[in-house]
């Protein structure tokens, strides 16, 4: 009898032995199965954040760093195309001179060229661009005017009369006086030599942008009549062909590539090209200015040389990518740099690409019409 109840108490302990295993091991994977918040939160303490994607920031290509802008005078008679390296240049300024016909004014910053030309002499407004660069000024002679101006406004120039064959050298291939050339190894050797600085904080006369637009984008009026206070509608024009007469010599055109997004130059009615390369002559930008040439009373040579009633506000134009609108153009004193505005009063934006700046009569007959040419 007692060995029964041995027995039945041996079996009791081995079912609750196993009743307690079968417990354990149901937990146990449960437990498996189902996470607790402190597991989560251990899970996830160990996740790594991917870090976010930085799109590094556009910037403007065509005006940056701190070298100090070169402005050359480049000749721009017929005997003198094709010029060197006129699209190098973040703008070119073209201004009437005596007998009708324009010089150019090429500023250039953080170029390293062998070639630059050909190089004509100084006529006095053009120092009031090359001092709104804040730009050493190269020229190769000068005008009365000029010559005078030069010192009374505190003109860093480098003239090539009083400088070597070795940095202002003629081609045989041009006659003269419309074969001069010089180049910027050349021109910064010499305007450190004379003590100029060659690097400027300076802020470009432009208020260029990174971003590719269209006027027309910029430029559109709302046309939901709920909306109380619209823009000021500025009307754009097609533009695809751009006629500017300087004078009755000199007619310069642009014709728009809707290709490369750039207005390819022709002056007398001939392509431009350059020296070196022999490309076309192009611009992503064009600025006209409209304010009037003179002869000067006081040119005791008797050359028919010119001023430029240039400080005050006067209209123009703003081209670029085939569109183009009217603006101001104002100047309040020779050292002073333009403000292009729109009608609203508002600074222009202006495209990342080179700049054509065209000053002519007030009564010219500017052409800005919408043929396509690609």
């Amino acid at each position: 009898m007692k060995n029964k109840k041995t027995i039945v108490l041996i079996i009791i302990l081995i079912i609750l032995i196993l009743v307690a295993a079968g417990i354990l091991v149901y937990k146990n994977v449960i437990e498996k199965k189902v996470p607790t918040v402190n597991d989560n939160l251990q899970e996830d303490s160990n996740v790594t954040e991917e870090e976010p994607l930085v799109v590094p920031e556009k910037k403007v290509q065509i005006y940056s760093g701190t070298d100090r802008p070169i402005a050359v005078m480049i000749d721009n008679h017929s005997g003198a195309w094709p010029q060197a390296n006129l699209n190098k240049a973040y703008i070119v300024y073209e201004i009437v001179v005596e007998g009708g016909e324009t010089r150019l004014m090429a500023v250039f910053k953080g170029q390293n060229l062998e070639k630059i030309g050909p190089v004509r002499s100084s006529r006095h407004y053009f120092l009031d661009y090359a001092l709104e660069n804040d730009a050493i000024y190269v020229h190769h002679g000068w005008s009365p005017q000029a010559q005078s101006d030069i010192p009374k406004l505190g003109v860093n120039n480098i003239n090539g009369i009083q400088e070597s064959s070795k940095n202002f050298w003629r081609v045989k291939d041009k006659s003269a006086p419309h074969n001069l050339f010089t180049n910027t190894q050349a021109i910064l050797e010499i305007a450190q030599r004379k003590g100029y600085k060659t690097t400027s904080e300076k802020e470009s006369i432009l208020n260029y942008v990174a971003d590719e637009f269209d006027l027309s984008e910029k430029y559109e009026t709302t046309t939901d009549e709920n909306v109380e206070n619209t823009t000021t509608k500025i009307e754009t024009l097609d533009a695809t062909t751009v006629t500017i007469p300087h004078s009755q010599l000199q007619t310069v055109k642009y014709e728009y590539n809707a290709e490369t997004k750039t207005y390819t130059r022709y002056a007398r009615g001939k392509l431009q090209k350059d020296y070196i390369t022999g490309d076309p002559v192009t611009t992503k930008n064009i600025i006209i200015t409209k304010c009037n040439n003179y002869t000067l009373t006081t040119d005791t040579e008797g050359k028919g040389r010119q001023g430029l009633n240039n400080i005050g506000t006067f209209d123009g134009y703003y081209i670029t990518n085939g569109k183009a609108i009217p603006i101001k153009c104002t100047k309040s004193a020779r050292n002073t740099q333009t403000v292009y505005k729109d009608l609203d009063g508002n600074e222009i934006e202006v495209n990342d690409g080179n700049t054509f700046i065209n000053i002519c009569p007030v009564d010219a007959k500017v052409k800005i019409e919408g043929n396509a040419s690609v």
